[in-house]
């Protein structure tokens, strides 16, 4: 059984695209999804059509309830965010907000056999806490509680990676819509053109394998999409996008 984890769209339909077409291209059985899925992005209504059309479970990230209540979670808010969530709220409507209220603090599946995988965003506990690879073992045990699945997987720091956790496995299978080169200059950030996610195949045998995936995308396609969207900060936010990354020239 395949299993794609995808997390942190944050409103890049272009991204989620290229995802979605990666799957036509070669299939899952399943899609779980863990949240933050349309805030700070252009397109934030195009994200909820094509998760509806996947019909998968969702988790409640923190931007997502950013959306749905201001004071919600523990990340500082400025005026520009806010002003960035008001006009999603309007593309979204009271049709797509009602759908955001049906993500869940916590999804569990199976993964095939009897291998069960448990979905969060940020922990088990909570969607604010931030769970890096480079934690020692004590922190990272900590965070994530006891290990009640096969597989444990949780997003928001936009980053892929895999960690052992005792006889289970953490997963996080970084960012469809905003992976970044987490080591730049804050006065320079770039995005990367590709949309980060992950695989989880179960065989016959209960043998669990995971890969990770990175699909291009046209960045100039997601520059023009914010350009053309209305949304506060546009013109800003487009800039981040034409930047290459450093050190890896690429067209589009």
């Amino acid at each position: 059984m395949r299993t794609a984890l995808v997390s942190d769209m944050h409103g890049n339909a272009v991204a989620f695209g290229a995802v979605l077409e990666d799957f036509e291209r070669d299939p899952v059985d399943q899609v779980v999804c863990l949240g933050d899925t349309i805030q700070g992005g252009a397109q934030p209504a195009e994200v909820v059509a094509l998760l509806r059309r996947l019909g998968c479970p969702v988790v409640l990230g923190n931007a997502d309830a950013f959306v749905l209540d201001a004071d919600a979670g523990e990340e500082a808010t400025t005026e520009r965010l806010l002003a960035v969530r008001e006009w999603t709220r309007e593309q979204l409507g009271a049709d797509g907000l009602a759908y955001l209220e049906t993500f869940q603090p916590t999804v569990t599946t199976t993964l095939g056999g009897d291998r069960e995988l448990l979905a969060f965003h940020g922990s088990p506990t909570s969607y604010d806490v931030q769970i890096h690879p480079h934690f020692e073992e004590d922190e990272f045990r900590r965070l994530l509680g006891p290990a009640t699945a096969d597989v444990l997987t949780g997003g928001h720091i936009h980053l892929q990676y895999l960690r052992r956790y005792g006889a289970a496995i953490f997963v996080n299978p970084g960012s469809v819509g905003l992976s970044y080169d987490h080591v730049q200059p804050d006065d320079d950030h770039r995005y990367d053109s590709f949309a980060a996610y992950a695989r989880v195949e179960v065989d016959d045998g209960g043998g669990i394998e995971v890969a990770f995936r990175r699909v291009p995308f046209e960045r100039t396609e997601v520059a023009a999409a914010i350009e053309a969207s209305g949304m506060p900060g546009a013109a800003d936010f487009a800039t981040h996008w034409r930047r290459e990354p450093a050190g890896r020239p690429r067209a589009g």
